[in-house]
């Protein structure tokens, strides 16, 4: 499979009220840089940005959706506060996120799990839409809609990571 397509998943939208909850699970606040990884039309990072006042930064392999997502960022009138990345979210750069969201499948938030712990400062929050991670036990789970959301934090010592 080519390098492009390796990670590719179907874009399924989130419902507005599950990226509100989403935002709210994580605690966002106006300092946090909120990173989406698969970002799709972009709806979480301007969410964040709208409503919190945040950074945000959208991650995804298809060009297509990077476009949508920055003109839907303009009809928003966030594009000054958030950026889009046509990118392979293992091959990214996230370190500065505070904030990272996800909707992808288990398997590769099982395998992203290694990327997070590994470049995410103490204390960043993760949170997934639908799919955990495996034997990392999630701080707090809710259910909303009937999905599932789940939070993580990245812990303050490195002996006690999966």
């Amino acid at each position: 499979m080519p390098k492009e397509a390796r990670h590719l998943v179907s874009f399924i939208a989130t419902p507005q009220l599950v990226v509100e909850e989403m935002l709210g699970l994580a605690q966002v606040e106006k300092d946090d840089v909120v990173y989406d990884l698969g970002c799709g039309d972009g709806r979480v990072v301007i969410a964040a940005t709208k409503k919190y006042g945040a950074r945000g930064v959208g991650i995804d392999i298809n060009p297509e959706r990077i476009r949508e997502s920055e003109e839907n960022a303009r009809l928003a009138g966030v594009a000054g506060r958030v950026s889009f990345r046509n990118d392979d979210l293992f091959e990214a750069e996230i370190a500065e996120a505070t904030v990272v969201t996800l909707y992808l499948v288990e398997s590769l938030n099982r395998k992203l799990r290694a990327k997070l712990w590994r470049e995410l400062r103490s204390g960043a929050r993760v949170v997934s839409h639908n799919f955990d991670m495996g034997d990392w036990e999630p701080e707090k789970q809710i259910a909303i809609e009937g999905r599932k959301l789940y939070l993580w934090r990245i812990p303050f010592s490195s002996f006690s990571r999966p």
